[in-house]
Order: structure tokens, then sequence, then C-alpha cells
């Protein structure tokens, strides 16, 4: 899908507005409820996308840089939905996986992308998740898999859940260091299943952030 540039400063303005009117998750949240946060009560039911989605080739989607290094690899082997609004809040939920990495990559939370694709609970979860790996000294590398998502949307058409299977089976810490890949044997450990509501920013075209992360691990239904 087509998207159009975004400028970084514009990510910047996007991500403080939000950042005063959304309400924020937590890292590894869990919840009981089939309601979106934040969203209008009224849900449709989860749909399966229908056209084959890959990874954009370019490294800036929306003017914004999640570029990786080549042995960290983030495969999307994902449909993209019909809806044109869930297209996109998919779209900027692999953006911002892929900006979260970026930051580990770069050793640092405070770069444009996690601005730019995460806010409140969602920004939170990103900045634990490479503040984690900076303090340990490692980075990632290896073949991280996402698959199996659906989306759902609020009936306010600024709230979509995005949801889908992570095999991280093949994908491996590495010590900065000695440049030490710790690798693992495959295990149930391996598989997490993650919701993401993204929520669509008002002053960005097509821009969606992630505001909460809910994280399942040992996702037997991801295996």
């Amino acid at each position: 899908m087509k998207r159009r540039t975004l400028p970084v400063a514009a990510a910047f303005a996007a991500a403080a507005t939000l950042m005063l009117t959304a309400c924020g998750g937590g890292d590894n949240q869990s919840g009981d409820s089939d309601k979106i946060a934040g969203a209008d009560q009224k849900t449709e039911k989860p749909t399966k996308s229908a056209a084959p989605l890959r990874a954009p080739a370019e490294d800036k989607p929306d003017g914004v840089d999640v570029s990786l290094p080549k042995d960290m690899n983030l495969v999307f082997d994902w449909e993209e939905p019909k809806d044109k609004n869930e297209a996109a809040a998919m779209e900027d939920a692999a953006n911002y996986v892929r900006a979260i990495y970026h930051g580990v990559d770069k050793r640092t939370s405070k770069v444009a992308a996690v601005t730019a694709y995460s806010t409140g609970g969602g920004l939170s979860y990103a900045q634990t998740q490479i503040g984690d790996r900076v303090d340990g000294g490692w980075t990632a590398t290896g073949t991280r898999r996402h698959y199996q998502a659906t989306t759902r949307s609020a009936t306010n058409g600024t709230s979509v859940e995005v949801a889908f299977c992570v095999d991280s089976s093949k994908f491996y810490g590495k010590e900065i260091k000695t440049g030490k890949v710790l690798k693992t044997e495959p295990s149930i450990e391996d598989y997490d299943h993650f919701r993401i509501i993204m929520l669509k920013v008002p002053t960005g075209e097509d821009l969606w952030q992630a505001s909460k992360v809910y994280v399942e691990m040992k996702a037997t239904k991801c295996r």
C-alpha cells in the first residue's frame, strides 16, 4: 500500500498531540475484554486480511528511518486487509515493531521512529524493550516472523486492534562487546501473541500509533 511521506517534524508533533489525549498501557499487559480499549464500545469481529502484505522495501515509509542491520530480519508474513484504515493501521503496527528494533540497533529509545509510531502505553512498552537490551549490553540477530494477523475496528474509525503471532525461534540475543550469539533450544517460549491498539493521528494523514500493547507469552495457538 502506497503511503505519503511524513516529515519527521510532523511525526513528532503528532506524537505530542496524542501523548496529551491517549490513555496508556504497560509492558506485557493482558486483558479479558473483547472491546477495544480507548474506543467506542461497539466493535467488529476480527477479520483476516485478503491480499499479500510484505514489509516495504524502503527504509523510510513515512519519512521516518526504521532501517535495520542486515543480520536483523523482521518478516511480516501476513496479508493486507481490504479496509483502508485497517490496512494503514496494520502497516504502522509493523513499523512500530521495526521502530523498536531500530532503537535496539541504535542503542537508544530516543529515535524518531519510536516517537512517530507509538504513544502512551505503546511508547512505554517500546522504551522498556529497548532499555532492557541496552542495559543488558546486547542486541538481536536472526529472523523474527510475524504471522496470522487479524484486525478489528472501532466504530469511531480512529482505533484498530492489530493482533498477530510471533515466532522468535530463529531470533537471538547477541552480546555487543563480544559479538557472541546467545542461541537457545526451540521451545514454546519462542511463541507470543500480540494485540496492539493502533490510534489514528489526527494531524497526520494515514499515520497510526501503537497506544497499548498486550502480550500473551508462550502462546500455544501460535505454535
